[in-house]
C-alpha cells in the first residue's frame, strides 16, 4: 500500500510541477507563443517547428494536439496544416523525457527555494512568471523522487522483476504487451510526459531494462492520442479528421520501429548512454518521435487521404463555421493563443456591425424595405456573438493568464457591449427606415444631405475604432476621440437646422421627427467608437 501511495503522490507532484513550469513559461513566452499560429502556412516543416516550439512551453502534446482539433473545428487551420503541427507535437513532448532522465533531483529543493523566495520579494509580473518556472521544475523532480523511492522495494519482487523484463522478450506477443501495458497507462493518466516518468523512475531503480522498456514506450505515444479522440467528439468531421490523423500517425509509426527499427535504435541509445537505462529511455522516445516525423512527413498527403476515407464526407457534411469563426473550448489549453483568438472574434464581431450599420443607412436613405430586414438578421447574429464572445471570456478569465492579459480580458468585455450596442442603433436605423418607408415620409435635399455628411463623419470614425482595435495603434486611437467631438457638435447643429426647416415649413412634421432620430442613433454609434477607442489606448498602456 505504501509503494502505491507513494507512486501517487510522486506522480501527483510531476504532473502539478509539470504543469506549473509549462504555465510559467507560456506566460514567459507571452505574445510570441500567440504570434507562433499566425506564421503557420501550407509549409509542413513550419508547421512542425510550430508544433514543437508549443509543445516544448506548454509541456503537453496532449493539450497541443486538443489544441490543433480545436483550431481544425474552428476553421483556422486546415488539416494539411494540422498534420505538421501534430508530428511537431510528439517531438515537443521528449523535451520533459530528456530533461526528468538527468540526475537533477538533488537541486530539486533548491529550484523551489530560489522560485519562492523569487515570487515572495518581487513585484515585477515577468519575474513572477520565472519564478514559477523555478518552482514548477523543482516540484517535478521532486516527484520525480518521490516515484522512484517509492520502488525500490519493487526490486525485492522477483515476479515483478519478471513481468517487467517478458515486454523485451523478444516475441511479438511479448512486445504487442508491452505497448498495451503502455497505451493503458498512458490513457489513464493523460500524458505521455508522466508515463515517460514512470518508466525513467523503473529504470533508476533497476527494474526496466531498455528492452522492455521500449514496447511500452511506443504504446505510451499512442495512448496519448486518446485525449485528442475524446475532444473531438461532438466537433466538425475535419476536426475529428484531424484526431485520427495523429491516433493513424502514433499506430503506423509504431507499427515501423515494431518491425522494422526496434533493433537499430536499440543498438543506438545503448553505444550513446551505456549503463544508463534513463538517458537510453529518453533518447529512445525522442529517436522515435523524430525519426516517425522524418518518416512520416513526406506521407503527409497519404495521412490526411486515410483520415477522409476513414470520416468521410456526406451530402449534408456543414463544415463551415456559423456564428463564432475563432473561438474553441479546446484552445484555452493555451491562454495567450486563446486570447488572441478571442480578439480576433471580437474584430469579426465589429466588421459584423460595422456591416449591419452601413446597410441600416442604405436602408433609410434610398429607401429599401429588403435591405432593412437584412439588418434586422444581421444585428440578432452581433447579439448572439456577444453572448458567445462574454461567456468565452468567463472561461477565459479562470485560466493562467498573466496580469497584463487579464486587464485585455476585462477591456473585452466592455468593447463587446460597445459592439452590440452599435448593432442595437444600427437595428433602430433599420425600423426608421421601414416607418419612413410604411408612412411615405419625404425628406428635403438638405435634410438628406446632412444625414449623408454625419453619417459619412460616424461611419469613418466606426472603421478606425475597429483598425485601432486591430492594430493596437494609439494615434489612430485618439483621432477616433477627436472625431466624437465634432460629430457631437454635428449632432446639435444639424438639430437646430432641422428644427429651423421645420419653423419654415420646409419639411413635414412627421419627417422631422425621425430625422431628429436619426440623428440620435448616429451621435451614439460615434459614442461607442469613442469608448472602443479608449479600451485601445488603456490596454496599450497597460501592456
Amino acid at each position: 500500500m505504501s509503494i502505491a501511495f507513494g507512486l501517487i503522490g510522486g506522480l501527483g507532484l510531476f504532473l502539478y510541477g509539470m504543469r506549473i513550469m509549462g504555465d510559467g513559461l507560456e506566460k514567459a513566452a507571452g505574445e510570441r507563443l500567440k504570434r507562433l499560429i499566425e506564421v503557420l502556412t501550407n509549409n509542413r516543416v513550419m508547421g512542425v517547428l510550430v508544433g514543437t516550439i508549443v509543445t516544448a512551453v506548454i509541456q503537453s502534446s496532449s493539450a497541443t494536439t486538443v489544441m490543433v482539433v480545436g483550431f481544425v473545428n474552428a476553421g483556422i487551420m486546415k488539416l494539411t496544416q494540422a498534420v505538421g503541427v501534430i508530428m511537431g507535437a510528439n517531438i515537443g513532448t521528449t523535451v520533459t523525457a530528456q530533461l526528468v532522465s538527468f540526475k537533477l533531483t538533488d537541486y530539486a529543493p533548491v529550484a523551489v527555494g530560489i522560485g519562492v523566495a523569487i515570487w515572495l520579494f518581487t513585484s515585477n509580473k515577468r519575474t513572477k512568471n520565472i519564478a514559477e518556472i523555478f518552482i514548477g521544475f523543482g516540484i517535478l523532480f521532486i516527484g520525480m523522487e518521490t516515484m522512484s523511492d517509492a520502488m525500490k522495494p519493487l526490486r525485492e519482487f522477483e515476479g515483478f522483476r519478471t513481468l517487467l523484463a517478458s515486454f523485451g522478450g523478444g516475441s511479438i506477443t511479448d512486445t504487442l504487451l508491452g505497448v498495451l501495458a503502455g497505451f493503458g497507462v498512458t490513457a489513464i493518466i493523460q500524458s505521455s510526459s508522466a508515463s515517460i516518468g514512470i518508466l525513467i523512475a523503473l529504470a533508476t531503480q533497476g527494474l526496466l531494462p531498455i528492452e522492455a522498456a521500449l514496447p511500452i514506450l511506443f504504446g505510451d505515444n499512442i495512448g496519448t492520442c486518446v485525449t485528442a479522440m475524446l475532444s473531438s467528439i461532438g466537433a466538425t468531421k475535419t476536426a475529428k479528421r484531424a484526431a485520427f490523423i495523429h491516433f493513424s500517425f502514433n499506430v503506423i509509426g509504431t507499427i515501423i520501429f515494431v518491425l522494422v527499427l526496434q533493433g537499430p535504435v536499440l543498438h543506438l541509445v545503448k553505444s550513446i548512454s551505456p549503463g544508463d537505462a534513463a538517458r537510453q529511455i529518453a533518447n529512445a522516445h525522442t529517436m522515435f518521435n523524430i525519426g516517425n516525423m522524418l518518416i512520416q512527413l513526406p506521407f503527409a498527403g497519404v495521412l490526411v487521404y486515410i483520415a477522409k476515407k476513414a470520416i468521410p464526407e456526406t451530402d449534408d457534411e456543414q463544415d463551415q463555421v456559423i456564428g463564432v469563426k475563432y473561438l474553441d473550448d479546446r484552445i484555452l489549453e493555451t491562454p495567450s493563443i486563446a486570447l488572441g483568438q478571442t480578439i480576433k472574434e471580437v474584430l469579426h464581431m465589429g466588421n459584423l456591425a460595422l456591416d449591419c450599420y452601413r446597410k441600416s443607412m442604405v436602408a433609410f436613405l434610398k429607401p429599401d424595405e429588403k435591405v432593412a430586414h437584412e439588418v434586422f438578421n444581421i444585428e440578432s447574429a452581433v447579439n448572439n456573438l456577444e453572448r458567445e464572445i462574454a461567456s468565452y471570456l468567463v472561461k477565459l478569465s479562470n485560466t493562467s493568464l498573466s496580469g497584463e492579459q487579464h486587464e485585455i480580458v476585462d477591456g473585452l468585455f466592455n468593447t463587446i457591449n460597445d459592439i452590440e450596442r452599435v448593432g442595437d442603433h444600427a437595428d433602430n436605423l433599420a425600423e426608421l427606415a421601414i416607418y419612413r418607408i410604411e408612412n411615405k415620409l419625404d425628406f428635403s435635399e438638405g435634410a438628406l444631405q446632412e444625414l449623408e455628411l454625419m453619417h459619412d463623419r460616424v461611419i469613418k470614425s466606426y472603421e478606425q475604432a475597429i483598425l485601432a482595435l486591430k492594430t493596437g495603434d494609439t494615434n489612430i486611437a485618439k483621432r477616433v476621440i477627436e472625431r466624437e467631438g465634432e460629430i457631437d457638435h454635428m449632432e446639435k447643429s444639424l438639430r437646430a437646422s432641422h428644427i429651423a426647416r421645420l419653423n419654415k415649413q420646409q419639411c413635414s412634421p412627421g419627417a422631422g421627427v425621425i430625422f431628429l432620430d436619426v440623428i440620435s442613433n448616429l451621435e451614439r454609434i460615434g459614442d461607442h467608437a469613442k469608448k472602443i477607442a479608449f479600451a485601445v489606448i488603456d490596454a496599450t498602456q497597460k501592456s
